[in-house]
């Protein structure tokens, strides 16, 4: 008999809330996690009096999403957001909001009045073609956008590809930037817990989950268009990310035992059957497993995954950030915004102001933005952090006499990026009753909603197998 009935690996926001949610379908679970904190990316802390997250993040679909789902279902407390307000592009100028739609798109004037012309026409085709039900996950926006625009256009492009999805518009594909956008919905069917299959294609959506009269609504390209609003359905929490992290282990039934300092060695079969971990600790036994980790070093944790599914997972596409949080001695008029920002000449960066959001994130009359970077790997990384600073102050010359905190954080932060040959893993693996979950086994979104979106699918997987 089993010490356990489910071991989750992994103690970061995927594993808790995989956790949590088996716990309230009446599972005992015991959570491994290797190092002494748990939370993962999904975390704040303090750093000279100012709460800084891992990392600048935007809570996604939570309208009718897949957080929006877990916490409806099982959190006992769901955390207090706030709407994140718009995306604005930051140039010598000043500040201009980031177009949502084609009517919004005629005004950018950021961008030759010529380009804008030529990407309006492209949106809309690009859009068209999706509803209908081409599939553009396999183009490049490269590859699709017109010749002959300016380098504006292609640095202010390739910096929307770098945010979406961590790579150059060359690796980005045109369906990331419609759901990234907002133009196409990206998220999980009203019926979820009732349908025998999920597909999760935007085709299949509709088509299996819309009458035609609802689909007349949701679908009119021109309205739709004309419209779409990129932050509607995105927020921030209230206390920074540590409010989610908080709510996941309060929503946890009794059920739940978390290990932390914990290091998983490697993961026993028998027969093609999972049976337990191997740990620093010791050994545990389970009926089932659920691995939150890199899905890339799974191999070196199991031995009968088989040669063309490690073959796949070598194809997994990872990309490197870096987080430069900023204390400020005072809150600046050009900070003064409810929403965030990207700088994209001579280098693309994304920010937040994240105690315009809630002030008890900085020490009273301070301010605390973070600046996320894509790393650059070509370079050594000490190099490429001093690009990164110098960056900051070009964009805002005033700020260097304010700041009194300087905290970096490099990190990974998805598990896999979402480019046009990047493979993501699924929630089932070759081993029986081994499951996967995290951000690397759904290409859908970013973040914590990614991570939300694999949650339910392990659910999914667990249910069609009988074992919830």
């Amino acid at each position: 008999m089993s010490d356990h009935e489910v071991i989750v690996i992994g103690g970061g926001i995927s594993g808790l809330m995989s956790a949590m949610t088996l716990s309230k379908h009446e599972k005992e679970v015991l959570v491994l996690e290797k190092s002494s904190r748990i939370g993962g990316n999904c975390n704040s802390y303090d750093v000279e009096g100012f709460q800084v997250d891992t990392g600048v993040h935007a809570i996604s679909h939570l309208l009718v999403g897949p957080m929006r789902r877990i916490m409806d279902l099982y959190f006992d407390y769901v955390p207090v957001f706030m709407d994140l307000g718009p995306y604005y592009i930051r140039t010598h100028r000043g500040l201009t909001k980031v177009p949502s739609n084609l009517r919004e798109f005629a005004f950018f004037d950021v961008l030759p009045k010529k380009d804008r012309i030529l990407l309006s026409q492209t949106i809309t085709i690009a859009f068209t073609q999706s509803t209908l039900g081409t599939n553009l996950k396999n183009q490049s926006v490269y590859n699709f956008i017109p010749k002959g625009l300016s380098q504006d256009s292609l640095d202010f492009i390739d910096a929307l590809c770098y945010s979406l999805s961590g790579r150059s518009m060359k690796e980005t594909s045109v369906h990331r930037i419609l759901t990234g956008s907002s133009f196409m919905r990206d998220s999980v069917p009203e019926n979820f817990w009732e349908d025998e299959v999920v597909d999760t294609s935007y085709k299949a959506l509709l088509t299996d989950h819309f009458s035609m009269s609802q689909l007349k609504g949701h679908l009119s390209v021109l309205s739709r268009l004309a419209n779409n609003e990129i932050g509607m359905s995105q927020k921030y929490p209230r206390k920074g990310l540590k409010a989610i992290l908080n709510s996941v282990l309060y929503s946890m039934s009794d059920k739940v035992k978390i290990t932390t300092s914990c290091k998983a060695t490697s993961i026993i079969t028998d027969n093609g059957t999972v049976k337990g971990v191997v740990t620093e600790n010791g050994t545990y036994t389970a009926d089932m497993i659920v691995y939150t980790g890199f899905v890339k070093d799974l191999p070196s944790l199991v031995t009968d995954l088989g040669q063309s599914y490690v073959q796949d997972l070598k194809d997994i596409v990872q990309t490197h950030s870096m987080t430069i949080w900023l204390g400020l001695d005072t809150k600046m008029s050009e900070l003064n915004y409810i929403g965030s920002e990207i700088w994209f000449k001579p280098r693309a960066y994304w920010a937040m102001p994240i105690s315009n959001y809630d002030q008890e994130l900085a020490p009273p009359g301070k301010q605390l933005v973070g600046f996320t970077f894509i790393v650059d790997e070509s370079v050594p990384l000490v190099e490429d952090k001093k690009r990164m600073y110098k960056t900051i102050l070009e964009a805002l010359p005033n700020i260097e006499e304010h700041i009194e905190m300087t905290h970096y954080q490099y990190t990974i932060p998805e598990k896999a990026a979402v480019t046009i040959d990047g493979y993501f893993a699924d929630s089932r693996t070759p081993i029986k009753n081994l499951y996967l979950a995290g951000t690397d086994t759904d290409s859908r979104s970013m973040g914590i909603t990614r991570a939300g979106y694999s949650v339910l699918e392990l659910l999914k997987a667990m249910r069609d197998e009988g074992h919830i």
